[in-house]
């Protein structure tokens, strides 16, 4: 409801909270040693509507806001459907990861997380006009590149570290560390922007390992 009564921050804290809760869950989880298939689908469940609709939507809105030009009507656009192709993606992305038992330390493909993250990023973008680019970001052609290679991203095999840790020192850890010393040095920079610049980062440097023959953690 929030995004459709254009409440873009408020439903961005929805969104943050629910990166928390999803974190969380597994690790609260593990340290009390209770799980259950039944937890595992629901856990599905929620990420579903939270990293699969919700982005979804988002891009939904911000076609129909290119097309339109005039704000966002709250009626059925047709052009903008296709922005749904990221949540079917996400459901696929989920349906494959609770069956894929060689993503337990590392994710094959985007984890849906990330690129909720970067859509949320592109939404803030649009929203603040960040550095001129918002006119950019609310085309619909790019909306529509952009929907069609979250999609691929989030079922492709390519290897992305995941923060998993397994120790805190930094032998094991120096990609993640240094990922994070990135992100932290982009957020006074580029503010707002910093959002999709991070997950944009994260795909540089996973593809890049990967073309390397390196292996991501």
């Amino acid at each position: 409801m929030a995004l459709f009564n254009q409440a873009y921050l408020l439903a961005i804290g929805f969104i943050a909270g629910g990166l928390v809760a999803d974190f969380l869950d597994g690790a609260v989880a593990r340290m009390l040693q209770v799980n259950s298939p039944l937890g595992k689908e629901l856990d599905s469940f929620a990420d579903m509507v939270t990293f699969g609709v919700v982005p979804g939507l988002i891009l939904y809105i911000l076609i129909a806001e290119g097309f339109s030009g005039g704000g966002f009507s709250g009626q059925l656009q047709w052009s903008a459907l296709p922005a749904f192709i990221l949540s079917a993606f996400s459901g696929l992305r989920l349906a494959k990861f609770n069956l894929d038992t060689r993503q337990s330390q590392t994710f094959l493909g985007l984890a849906t997380p990330s690129a909720t993250i970067f859509v949320v990023g592109l939404l803030l973008i649009w929203q603040y006009n960040s550095f001129e680019l918002g006119s950019f970001v609310g085309q619909p052609v790019f909306l529509y590149l952009v929907t069609l290679l979250l999609s691929y991203l989030l079922v492709c095999e390519i290897p992305m570290f995941s923060f998993k840790l397994n120790t805190l020192s930094w032998k094991g850890n120096e990609i993640r560390y240094s990922y994070l010393v990135i992100c932290l040095l982009l957020v006074p920079v580029l503010q707002e922007a910093a959002v999709s610049a991070i997950i944009l980062i994260y795909l540089l440097i996973n593809i890049s390992l990967h073309l390397s023959g390196r292996k991501v953690g």
